[in-house]
């Protein structure tokens, strides 16, 4: 992890600036006045048990939710734009292109009746690639990245087990070179040895393609080897944040310190 003097060097623009935001279903509180800085190249996880509001600010932060207030500032081609007040059909453009979004069950990230090679291509196409060698080879080069052999280019998802389905929706998402990556519990549901395998994928995919994410998981092990900082969130709440290592060794607030001493429990 790199440590707060790196960080406070690197500051400049902001690729996302997070102000106020809130989300709430009648009475109850999804997430309430969230607010933080994301920097390029910069991991931040998300923790909380199930109900904390981790998972309604990341689709408030991807534009699958609308906000109730808050603005969520994204540093695009053309200077900083609030995504909550931008049109659908440049939000969608921007979904296409300088964000990726990686969903926990791949299933819903895929096209199931398209072959692997197709998934990887769709991207390709809708950002503006026509040239079917050009398309299909880099779709065999992503494949590769993702450990997944090239001579099953041709099969559908449907015939992958779950994780090659998870490496498959990473390369659908990374292939065009996106700036911001959502994950949403990307390695839940997996077997332990599964997990590992993807998460070591993912931490050098990360780091070689210097990319922005926002991971949202209940698992401390996930964000402990892929986020520089950690907010921890309960009942819509952000109660603690900081440098990752700091807040997982020394955590403050009693929330975080019960969520760390149950890992050390199991």
């Amino acid at each position: 992890m790199k440590d707060l003097d790196i960080w406070t060097s690197m500051k400049t623009q902001p690729l996302l600036s997070v102000q106020g935001l809130s989300k709430f279903y009648g009475a109850r509180i999804g997430c309430d006045a969230v607010s933080f800085d994301l920097y390029p190249g910069e991991v931040l996880g998300i923790v909380g048990e199930s109900g904390s509001g981790k998972s309604t600010l990341l689709s408030c932060l991807a534009g699958h939710l609308a906000p109730d207030t808050g603005k969520v500032i994204f540093d695009t081609v053309d200077g900083p734009r609030d995504t909550v007040v931008m049109g659908e059909a440049e939000r969608r453009r921007l979904a296409r292109t300088d964000w990726a979004y990686v969903h926990q069950n791949p299933r819903d990230g895929l096209r199931m009746g398209v072959s692997a090679g197709g998934n990887v291509g769709e991207r390709l196409m809708a950002v503006g690639a026509r040239h079917y060698g050009d398309i299909r080879a880099q779709a065999v080069d992503w494949l590769g990245r993702v450990e997944i052999a090239a001579d099953r280019i041709d099969d559908r998802p449907s015939a992958f087990s779950g994780g090659m389905q998870q490496r498959l929706q990473i390369a659908r998402n990374l292939v065009t070179g996106p700036r911001l990556v959502f994950m949403d519990e990307p390695t839940g549901g997996l077997d332990v040895s599964v997990q590992a395998r993807l998460l070591d994928l993912l931490r050098g995919l990360v780091r070689e393609m210097g990319l922005s994410a926002i991971i949202v998981t209940h698992d401390l092990a996930v964000v402990r080897l892929l986020a520089d900082r950690l907010m921890v969130m309960k009942g819509g709440y952000v109660v603690e944040q900081g440098l990752t290592d700091q807040v997982l060794d020394d955590p403050q607030h009693e929330y975080t310190q019960l969520l760390v001493s149950s890992v050390l429990q199991v």
